[in-house]
C-alpha cells in the first residue's frame, strides 16, 4: 500500500497494491500494522455504507466533542468526489479543503482525521460508498456545513440544477456560523 499526505496535514490518500489476473483482482484495503508504520494508528469501530444516484451530495457532515470521528472512505462501485474540510480551530489550514476522486476503478481511499467535515458528490449514475469510523455515531453530536458555502470554494463537479440534497443538508449553516469542533 502506498500512503500519500495531501496538502492538509493529517489527511492521507491510500493506494492499495492491486493483484489482478484473469479471475479479477485482490487487494488489502486496510491493515492496521501497515498504517502504524506511517504513524497512523486508528482503531475503527463502525463501518457504514450508502448507495446514491448521480448528483447526490452528502455532507458536509461532522461529529463534535467526544463523538468526533476519523474516517477511512472508499467507493465500491461508481465514482465520487470526496471532500474533507479542516475544522480544527487552531489549524493553519482551517476552512481549507481537500477534494479527491475516489472510484471502483482507482481504488483510492481517503483517510480523514478527527476535526474535519466530510462530504461527497456522486459523479456516475450511482455510487456505493463505504467508510470506517473510529468512533460511534451520536445524533446529538452531529453537525454540518452548507455544501455550497462560498467561503469554502468547493467545486463538486455537479451542475447546479442536478444537485440532489437531503432536506437536512439544505439547512446546514455557513462556516462562519458554526462552533468549531
Amino acid at each position: 500500500m502506498k500512503v500519500f499526505e495531501t496538502s492538509i496535514n493529517g489527511v492521507y490518500v491510500l493506494e492499495p497494491t492491486v493483484f489482478e489476473d484473469d479471475r479479477g483482482y485482490f487487494f488489502e484495503s486496510w491493515n492496521k500494522e501497515t498504517l502504524k508504520n506511517y504513524g497512523l494508528d486508528y482503531d475503527f469501530v463502525q463501518d457504514n455504507q450508502s448507495k446514491s444516484c448521480y448528483g447526490t451530495i452528502r455532507g458536509i457532515h461532522f461529529q463534535k466533542g467526544k463523538y468526533a470521528q476519523a474516517k477511512l472512505v472508499r467507493v465500491l462501485e461508481g465514482k465520487v468526489l470526496d471532500v474533507a474540510v479542516d475544522l480544527r480551530p487552531h489549524s493553519k489550514t482551517f476552512g481549507q479543503h481537500v477534494a479527491v476522486e475516489l472510484s471502483d476503478e482507482n481504488k483510492k481511499q481517503l483517510l480523514i482525521p478527527r476535526g474535519f467535515g466530510h462530504g461527497f458528490s456522486v459523479l456516475t449514475p450511482f455510487a456505493v460508498f463505504a467508510y470506517k469510523c473510529d468512533n460511534v455515531y451520536c445524533k446529538e453530536a452531529e453537525g454540518g456545513l452548507l455544501y455550497n458555502d462560498p467561503s469554502l470554494g468547493i467545486d463538486w463537479k455537479i451542475e447546479k440544477d442536478k444537485v440532489l440534497l437531503s432536506a437536512k443538508d439544505r439547512l446546514n449553516p455557513l462556516l462562519e456560523d458554526i462552533v468549531c469542533i
